[in-house]
C-alpha cells in the first residue's frame, strides 16, 4: 500500500501533451492527473500518448491515473498500461471491487474521490469511515447539477464538508473543485489538507494549461501549506 509523498500534494489534472507535462513539472507540481475512461467530460488526449509522455518523461510515481473505471481487472490494466503508480477512483465503486483492487495490487496507490453534493456530507463521512483501510488518500470534488459532471466543474463546494472530511479521515485528503491561484491559499487554510487539485482553473480561454497560473498557483498552495505544517 503506497504511503509515500502524501504531504503537500500539489496535483495538475488533464494534461494534454507533453510540452504541457514539462511546464507543470518545471513549475512544482508533485502530481499530473491523466482522466480517462470518464462519464461526462472529455479526454484531452489518447492513453498511447499519455503512456508515452509518462515513458518519456519518467514519471511513473507522479503520474495518477483518474477513471470511472469500477472493475479491479479493468483499473489494474489501464494503470499497468499507462504505468501510473497511483489510481484516482473518480466515481462509485463497490466494497468487493475495492478490497479485489487492493489485495490484487498492493503496491498501487489508490485516492478514492468524494464528489460532493448539496446534502450528502453524512454520506461521504460514513463512506470514510467504511473504505480508509482501502484507501491511501481521498479527494473531495464538487457535483454539478446542471451537467452531471462531477470534476473539472469550475465550481467550487461547500468547504466545510471537506474540512469535516479531514477530521474524520485517519488517512490524507486532497482537495479539489474550482480552486484556482486566487482561492487556492484560502482554501488551504481553511481545511487543512494534505494536498489541492486543479484542472480547469489553470486553463486559458484554449483549455491549455497557462503557463502564468500554473506557477501562481503551486506558489499558492505552498505558500498555504508552510502556514499550515
Amino acid at each position: 500500500m503506497q504511503t509515500q509523498n502524501s504531504k503537500n500534494i500539489i496535483q495538475i489534472a488533464g494534461i494534454i501533451d507533453e510540452a504541457e507535462a514539462r511546464m507543470v513539472l518545471d513549475a512544482g507540481a508533485t502530481h499530473l492527473g491523466f482522466p480517462f475512461r470518464l462519464d461526462f467530460n472529455q479526454e484531452d488526449l489518447t492513453e498511447d500518448q499519455a503512456a508515452q509522455i509518462i515513458k518519456n518523461l519518467q514519471i511513473q510515481e507522479k503520474s495518477v491515473l483518474i477513471t470511472y473505471l469500477d472493475k479491479s481487472d479493468e483499473i489494474i490494466g489501464l494503470a499497468d498500461f499507462l504505468d501510473c503508480k497511483t489510481v484516482q477512483l473518480h466515481g462509485p465503486i463497490s466494497l468487493q471491487e475495492l478490497e479485489k483492487l487492493r489485495n490484487d495490487a498492493p503496491l498501487l496507490g489508490i485516492w478514492k474521490s468524494l464528489v460532493i453534493k448539496k446534502d450528502n456530507a453524512d454520506e461521504l463521512t460514513q463512506l470514510v469511515t467504511l473504505i480508509e483501510n482501502l484507501a491511501d488518500a481521498f479527494i473531495t470534488d464538487t457535483f454539478n447539477p446542471e451537467t452531471g459532471a462531477s470534476g473539472a466543474t469550475g465550481k467550487t463546494h461547500d468547504w466545510q464538508v471537506s474540512q469535516k472530511i479531514t477530521t474524520v479521515s485517519k488517512k490524507p485528503v486532497i482537495i479539489a473543485g474550482g480552486l484556482n491561484p486566487e482561492n487556492v491559499f484560502d482554501a488551504i487554510i481553511q481545511i487543512r489538507p494534505s494536498g489541492v487539485d486543479v484542472h480547469t482553473g489553470v486553463e486559458n480561454a484554449s483549455g491549455r494549461k497557462d503557463e502564468t497560473k500554473v506557477k501562481a498557483f503551486v506558489e499558492e498552495a505552498k505558500r498555504g501549506f508552510l502556514m499550515i505544517r
